[in-house]
């Protein structure tokens, strides 16, 4: 018996359609634009006459990107910032979860209650950058990937996530000799496999995008990641090569970007997939 949907619930639908495609344009039109002015030419982008598509197509910026060797030192830092602080990060913020997880560890709400008063208050950058200095991380990648390791949020979410799984399996493994070690790589770990992802993914897009820890840090120009060089060209105003010649420095800027904006953009479709079960099954139960 076919169900006969009322007004209101046609009106309901027909606005969120609307909305919908209104997001899905706001989104996808700055993508597009950004790349068509950095395949356009200068002259057209700089009067303002690319709108959406290209307009005298050429690749001189991309050309000028990839003959430049700063931008695949930049590349090669980043690519390694990013994977060693996302591994790190999982395998610190589990080993974390984990125990604060089971409701007989000791001083597990005071535990509990001192990581929740980070959300609200941290050291600030100055103390940071003095902790940072005095254990000699300057110019290095630790500097980059430790101070930022362990997000309280994604400690939260993954903690309430490892207390959903099922007991009965930890005590099954813990009969047959397994010790809590072995639980939580044999057991746990493959069953939040949505959950590390999820975290994973917001974690090296984070260090993608990151530009100020390494700001502050990093003095070396080899040492520097490809945000820096973005936002050289980008905020400064200068090219590729440092040099006063500006007759491409806005398809350059286009350019940048999307050579910067590509990799998370072909990353993202293959976990999408677990994002909806990662976030909503880790903030289901408090």
């Amino acid at each position: 018996m076919k169900i006969k949907e009322s007004f209101g619930s046609k009106l309901f639908d027909v606005i969120n359609a609307a909305v919908m495609v209104l997001l899905i344009i706001v989104m996808v039109y700055p993508l597009i634009y950004v790349f068509s002015a950095s395949i356009s030419d200068n002259a057209m982008v700089v009067s303002g006459q690319v709108v959406l598509w290209p307009k005298s197509v050429t690749l001189v910026a991309y050309e000028r990107l990839v003959t430049n060797p700063d931008l695949w030192i930049s590349y090669w830092n980043t690519i390694r910032y990013t994977v060693v602080h996302t591994f790190l990060t999982l395998v610190v913020t589990s080993a974390m979860a984990y125990p604060l997880a089971k409701r007989w560890l000791p001083g597990r709400r005071a535990l509990l209650l001192m990581a929740a008063f980070t959300l609200l208050f941290n050291g600030g950058i100055i103390p940071t950058f003095l902790v940072v200095q005095k254990l000699g991380l300057l110019n290095t990648m630790w500097a980059i990937v430790l101070p930022s390791l362990v997000s309280t949020w994604y400690l939260f979410i993954m903690r309430t996530f490892f207390e959903a799984l099922p007991e009965e399996l930890e005590d099954a493994a813990t009969i047959d000799g397994c010790g809590s070690l072995q639980v939580l790589v044999r057991i746990v770990l493959p069953l939040s496999v949505p959950v590390l992802v999820s975290i994973g993914l917001f974690t090296a897009v984070g260090q993608w995008n990151a530009f100020f820890d390494a700001l502050l840090y990093l003095n070396e120009r080899g040492m520097y990641p490809l945000q820096i060089m973005l936002r050289n060209i980008i905020i400064s105003g200068s090219n590729v090569q440092g040099e006063g010649n500006t007759a491409y420095i806005e398809t350059l800027k286009y350019a940048m970007i999307t050579i910067a904006t590509l990799p998370i953009l072909c990353v993202y479709p293959f976990v999408q997939k677990y994002f909806v079960q990662g976030s909503m099954i880790g903030g289901i139960k408090g």
